[in-house]
């Protein structure tokens, strides 16, 4: 294992890029917000790392206490990847890095990936409350865990059992919530974004 470099700045914001400041370091901690991950699906989601790239990263991540590796007991007999207390607490910088980064997003280029997931943060950021949303793309389908202090954030796929409220909106309209140009409430008011269920999140949702 490499040794991990530093700014050998006496500087908190000096000592946490020493950590996180690598290429892929959020983006890998932005997946494990999902919960456990194994590699290969890691690899899917992160499309332009190489496997080198990401090997090393996630041995990093492990060293400086970001993450830990598990194996699944079996069928599964798999090992997985997960954001220990410490790397769960980047949420909030990825939030804000998020909410900076909209006005660079523009529209979406011809060279751009996408994964219907990579809403999720934009999405949570626009939801009070606690409960369970599932969210109908047309790159996908996917749910939040709005308000969970542990566990995972999101996950790909439909809610597990009944959500809360599940929102239904076109590309465009995501788009629009994720570059910051339209409020969640303004497009669900707007007829752009339909919302049904019966939790409190979907109500908050209609009458906001």
């Amino acid at each position: 294992m490499s040794p991990r470099r530093s700014y050998d700045q006496y500087c908190s914001a000096a000592r946490a890029l020493d950590l996180v400041g690598d290429r892929w370091t959020l983006l890998i901690v932005r997946e494990l917000l999902a919960g456990p991950r194994r590699y290969t699906d890691l690899h899917a989601d992160l499309p332009g790392v190489s496997t080198d790239v990401l090997a090393s990263r996630l041995k990093d991540m492990e060293r400086d206490g970001l993450t830990t590796r598990r194996r699944l007991p079996p069928p599964g007999a798999a090992y997985v990847y997960e954001l220990t207390t410490r790397g769960r607490a980047l949420l909030p910088v990825l939030q804000a890095l998020g909410a900076w980064g909209q006005a660079e997003l523009g529209e979406r280029r011809p060279t751009d990936a996408v994964r219907a997931h990579w809403f999720a943060l934009p999405l949570l950021r626009g939801l009070d409350g606690e409960g369970v949303v599932e969210v109908r793309l047309e790159e996908g389908v996917f749910h939040l865990h709005v308000g969970a202090e542990e566990g995972p954030l999101y996950g790909d796929g439909p809610a597990p059992g009944a959500a809360d409220a599940l929102l239904v909106m076109d590309a465009a309209t995501c788009e629009a919530v994720a570059r910051g140009e339209l409020g969640l409430p303004d497009a669900v008011r707007d007829g752009r974004v339909t919302v049904s269920g019966d939790g409190a999140l979907a109500k908050a949702l209609r009458e906001a």
